[in-house]
């Protein structure tokens, strides 16, 4: 289900495919505020989505509501001017996410980017096992956050005492996971959906998977596909956002 280009969420305009017209409302937005559905792109972090978009929009109040790491894709839910008020509200929105988990291997970061840190079987590995092994997480738990996240520990954040090589864990926070699903096998690469709570790791629930499996594993492919009820399917890429904005010019 996409998001009606009629919806006005939260009590301000918001900017999706469907109603990319309303950019040329932008001078506006600084003291009414608008939310921006952005397909984040590989490779950038949330930050340089923010930062472009603050420059091509030339508004100085712009915020996300909900980080995606570098190697992710999907949606972004960018808030303009006054509405960056409700980051708080979007984020504690319940997610949904696609991606892909390579077992045999776990990285210091918990995904693809990372450093090999150790590697194990994957021979024992079955259809079933995997499956009822996602199966048996879903509902609440606590989960340790990867090294490599942007929770701080004495006021640092912990990726960037990792970089220095200072090992550190943060306690495990509560997160709800309501759907795991294994949509594709192909040992030692599996394809999966998660439903979950706000702040929770999808690299660490690829970690946990495979150590309740005794194989390591990790992430190796992310999408955010849904945020509460806007959905990726109505979000603007930057390249659509930069020609619409070169049309109005």
């Amino acid at each position: 289900m996409t998001t009606p280009s009629s919806s006005i969420p939260f009590g301000v305009p918001l900017i999706t495919r469907a109603t990319v017209g309303l950019l040329d409302q932008r001078e506006l937005w600084e003291t009414s505020g608008a939310i921006l559905l952005i397909d984040k792109p590989q490779t950038w972090t949330s930050f340089d989505v923010v930062a472009k978009t603050r420059g091509m929009l030339n508004i100085k109040k712009v915020g996300h509501t909900g980080t995606l790491d570098p190697m992710a894709t999907g949606l972004l839910a960018i808030c303009l001017g006054k509405a960056t008020r409700l980051a708080d509200q979007i984020q504690a929105e319940e997610k949904e996410y696609t991606g892909t988990i390579l077992f045999g291997a776990e990285t210091d970061s918990d995904d693809a980017d990372g450093t090999v840190t150790q590697t194990s079987p994957t021979a024992h590995l079955t259809n079933t096992l995997i499956c009822d092994a996602a199966e048996a997480m879903v509902g609440e738990q606590l989960q340790t956050p990867p090294s490599y996240s942007a929770r701080k520990v004495g006021g640092q954040r912990m990726y960037k005492l990792a970089r220095k090589g200072v090992t550190v864990e943060a306690p495990p926070r509560s997160i709800t996971v309501r759907q795991f699903q294994i949509s594709r096998v192909d040992i030692p690469e599996v394809e999966f959906r998660i439903v979950c709570s706000k702040g929770t790791y999808i690299r660490a629930l690829a970690r946990d998977l495979g150590r309740s499996l005794q194989s390591g594993a990790h992430l190796t492919a992310l999408r955010r596909t849904r945020s509460g009820n806007f959905h990726v399917e109505d979000a603007l890429t930057m390249e659509l956002l930069t020609a619409v904005l070169n049309q109005q010019r």
